[in-house]
């Protein structure tokens, strides 16, 4: 379980984020939902102990964030950046085994296991083809899907997606979710994803964090944080709102 506990991030006399508490538990997908610059990257990297809390605190299964190392944080912790980009020339399974690191192997010294997580990654990814190709010579939604199968391959338990769906094409989009879905239902992994689709939010999250200007606007539920008020008051856009015919789930439409 992760928990976040009244936390803020700043950047140097200013807070970026402020108070901010949630809790992941076990089986449990968050979305992380804002507008550009409310802060979403930062909490996300304030997770990853990439960036230090100037107050508050992060614990992972009751211990405090600063009593891990960074390996054992990698070990329990995996992410998804928005920036992918790969130029020099790797292969995507030498890319994808790097990420099991922090479980003991490195490049030439990568044990059986390592090579079975890996290609169970790619395959889950629908990349099982890819192994072969080099990082630099694929195209956008292709190495965004070769990052996500490399943060599966870690095995560690919490997932940090930062827009695990860019550059992807729409059906890719949906299986992406589908399979963090998937995995978190099993109760070993929880997922925070930050997302600009507020319709794969409310159709595959179990809660919602809305951020504005770094503080939680609302929190829960998707049914519950997505209304027109929330809406308009972080995005300043006109919404209608109705169920999704197929899965009853609430679906947002954009009034232009």
């Amino acid at each position: 379980m992760l928990e976040v506990r009244d936390i803020f991030v700043s950047y140097g006399n200013r807070d970026v984020l402020r108070d901010i508490s949630l809790t992941l538990e076990g089986g449990k997908m968050i979305a992380l939902l804002g507008a550009n610059g409310a802060g979403k990257t930062t909490l996300v990297r304030a997770l990853n102990g990439i960036l230090p809390v100037s107050k508050g605190e992060i614990l992972i299964d009751g211990k405090p964030f600063h009593k891990f190392s960074r390996r054992e944080i990698a070990q329990k912790v995996a992410v998804v950046a928005q920036e992918n980009e790969t130029k020099f020339p790797v292969t995507v399974l030498e890319f994808v085994l790097a990420g099991r690191f922090a479980s003991g192997g490195a490049f030439g010294w990568e044990s059986e296991k390592d090579f079975t997580a890996s290609e169970n990654a790619l395959l889950s990814c629908d990349l099982a083809s890819f192994s072969d190709r080099f990082m630099n010579e694929l195209s956008g939604g292709e190495r965004q899907r070769v990052v996500l199968a490399r943060a599966l391959a870690t095995e560690a338990n919490i997932l940090l997606l930062d827009e695990p769906t860019a550059n992807l094409d729409l059906a890719h989009q949906g299986s992406m979710f589908r399979l963090i879905r998937e995995r978190c239902r099993t109760g070993k992994y929880s997922a925070i994803v930050i997302t600009h689709d507020l319709n794969l939010a409310a159709e595959f999250a179990d809660e919602i964090v809305l951020l504005k200007d770094g503080r939680i606007c609302a929190k829960g539920a998707p049914s519950d944080v997505l209304t027109v008020g929330n809406l308009v008051e972080v995005f300043g856009v006109r919404v209608l709102l109705d169920a999704n015919p197929a899965s009853g789930k609430v679906r947002v439409t954009t009034v232009y």
